[in-house]
């Protein structure tokens, strides 16, 4: 029976597109950045055996990200990890994010790497984005909404301002008063002045007239 296979040019446009769904994937999805990192560390790669249709693709983690092509890279001999599923296998292990799922897939490789790539298979999927993006979201508006202890501790602040504002006020009250006082007390002696001196210059007014009377 012959099988399922896909023309070479039409698999380079879907490498492509599912390669910028990817970079746009792990720069929205921290988590599976997360996933990705120890991969792109060891510059992982793994070959997806595919059957109906029957694929054949290399996907290689990097510092730039997943880098997709139909060709074993340049350098390497043999991929680190081999996946061999039916593409039905592959769709229901990335939509679904269920170790069971993902375990169903045939892997080939070192142990630890194999760990690895079902943990990056499991995280990766349209829907851990929107449930990244919902966090984000929440994330955000939480931050914009400040929690109680950021209440209290601004309702401390206004508190410690008016407390302060009001000990100026005192302060510039009770100087205003001593003002006061100190204004009134030089009026008093202001006026006791002229009155001691009206009182001396009718006594010298009334000397002067008995003098010359005498």
């Amino acid at each position: 029976m012959k099988r399922s296979t896909l023309s070479h040019s039409f698999l380079n446009v879907v490498l492509v597109f599912v390669e910028s769904s990817l970079t746009l994937l792990l720069r929205l999805d921290p988590e599976l950045r997360k996933a990705a990192y120890p991969l792109a560390k060891q510059e992982t790669v793994v070959c997806l055996r595919l059957y109906l249709p029957h694929v054949e693709v290399y996907a290689t983690f990097s510092s730039k990200g997943v880098l997709l092509d139909a060709n074993l890279p340049v350098g390497r001999t043999e991929p680190d990890v081999i996946i061999n599923a039916y593409s039905v296998q592959v769709i229901n292990a990335i939509t679904t994010h269920d170790s069971a799922t993902t375990d169903k897939l045939q892997m080939r490789g070192e142990a630890v790497q194999v760990k690895l790539v079902k943990q990056f298979i499991m995280q990766l999927g349209l829907g851990s984005l929107i449930q990244s993006l919902i966090k984000k979201f929440k994330g955000d508006k939480s931050k914009s909404k400040p929690n109680e202890t950021e209440l209290d501790k601004k309702r401390d602040d206004y508190k410690l301002r008016i407390k302060e504002q009001q000990t100026q006020i005192n302060t510039l009250t009770i100087k205003n008063r001593e003002l006061e006082t100190t204004a009134k007390e030089l009026q008093s002696k202001q006026k006791t002045l002229t009155i001691a001196t009206v009182v001396a210059a009718i006594i010298a007014v009334i000397s002067l007239i008995a003098l010359f009377m005498s």
